[in-house]
């Protein structure tokens, strides 16, 4: 027997994604969430935290202060209703940028650290959590960065990291950990977070 369409409204909330982030857009697809983009467009090299952890907290905070500035939030709290949601997580901007990160995951590892963060645009309460994965990586070729660099995806992933992409699938090794977090955001963190927004 097939399986049932449900449509869109019955969703029981509406979401809001604070990133341009193609892999997050797909990991959220992917989990079967109708939702709309909006972005912070803040100066993320402002924000300077020694700590990794508390670094990628503090971001995923602004996008959601900036995102939520730009609202007016008396239009998300009205009786009857479904809440709103807004989901913000982090990408390197620059061409140099990304070539960095992706020189360094060479023949190397490199461990992720994301924080996900859960704003109830209708109650006011945030929740935020943080996902750590590690990846292994094969030498990868300067040609490949460069072609990953000139096809432009790389500025619209989270660390320029695409794992299943098929120039860079070919030199992961291991990956310990989820591998949507290291792609941008963790489906059962941020599935948890969401569910302990609404209630």
């Amino acid at each position: 027997m097939a399986a049932a369409f449900i449509p869109a409204s019955s969703q029981p909330f509406k979401l809001i994604l604070g990133s341009s982030s193609v892999a997050r857009k797909h990991i959220l697809a992917e989990m079967g969430l109708e939702f709309e983009v909006m972005t912070a467009d803040i100066d993320e090299k402002s924000i300077r935290r020694e700590n990794p952890d508390e670094l990628v907290t503090v971001l995923a905070e602004a996008k959601a202060d900036a995102i939520m500035s730009r609202l007016n939030i008396s239009d998300y709290q009205k009786e009857g209703d479904r809440p709103t949601l807004l989901i913000t997580s982090d990408i390197p901007t620059t061409k140099e940028e990304a070539r960095q990160f992706l020189k360094g995951y060479s023949g190397s590892h490199v461990s992720t650290v994301g924080s996900v963060v859960v704003t109830n645009l209708t109650t006011g309460k945030r929740l935020g959590s943080l996902d750590k994965a590690e990846v292994y990586f094969h030498d990868i070729p300067d040609e490949v960065i460069e072609n990953l660099i000139d096809e432009g995806v790389v500025f619209r992933v989270a660390g320029g990291l695409l794992l299943e992409h098929p120039l860079t699938l070919p030199f992961v090794e291991a990956v310990v950990g989820s591998s949507d977090s290291v792609m941008g955001i963790s489906k059962d963190l941020a599935n948890k977070l969401i569910q302990d927004a609404l209630t």
